[in-house]
C-alpha cells in the first residue's frame, strides 16, 4: 500500500480516473497474482496447495499477494469449520471467476508473441524480427 500523501499514490489515482483499464491492471499486477487466481480456479484453495503449485514463491509473498487479491475482492478467505488449527480456504468471488478467461486470453496472447516470434508492422506490412 502506498502512503496517501505520496506522489506515486497521487499519480496512481490520477491514472485510475483517466481510465478504468489502469485500475484493472493494478488489481492483477504482481508476479504471482495471475497464477494464484488460476490455481484457485482449479481447486487449489489452501495456502499449502498454492505453495506446492508455486514452489518458488516465499510464504511472505504468497500471503501478501493473497491479501491484495482479497482487498480487491477477487477472492475471499473462509474458515473451514471443525478444523484444528483453523483451516482457511480461498474462494474466487464472481469478480475473480470473471477474471479467469481474461487471464487465459492474456496467456494465449503471450504465447502468440513469445520471444523470437515475427511481428508485423501495420503501416507497411513488413515483417520485422524483434528477437
Amino acid at each position: 500500500m502506498r502512503k496517501k500523501e505520496s506522489t506515486d499514490y497521487a499519480n496512481e489515482q490520477s491514472l485510475f480516473q483517466l481510465c478504468e483499464r489502469n485500475s484493472a491492471i493494478n488489481m492483477i499486477s504482481g508476479r504471482w497474482k495471475g497464477q494464484i487466481v488460476y490455481y484457485i480456479s482449479l481447486g487449489n484453495d489452501r495456502f499449502h496447495l498454492l505453495q506446492q503449485k508455486l514452489p518458488n514463491i516465499s510464504e511472505a509473498v504468497l500471503a501478501r499477494q493473497l491479501k491484495e487479491l482479497e482487498n480487491h475482492a477477487i477472492l475471499v478467505k473462509r474458515e473451514i469449520p471443525d478444523t484444528i488449527p483453523v483451516g482457511i480456504r480461498y474462494l474466487l468471488t464472481n469478480k475473480g471467476v470473471d477474471l479467469v478467461p481474461i487471464l487465459d486470453s492474456l496467456c494465449n496472447w503471450g504465447k502468440s508473441y513469445a520471444d523470437g516470434k515475427k511481428i508485423v508492422v501495420p503501416a507497411d506490412n513488413n515483417v520485422i524480427d524483434l528477437g
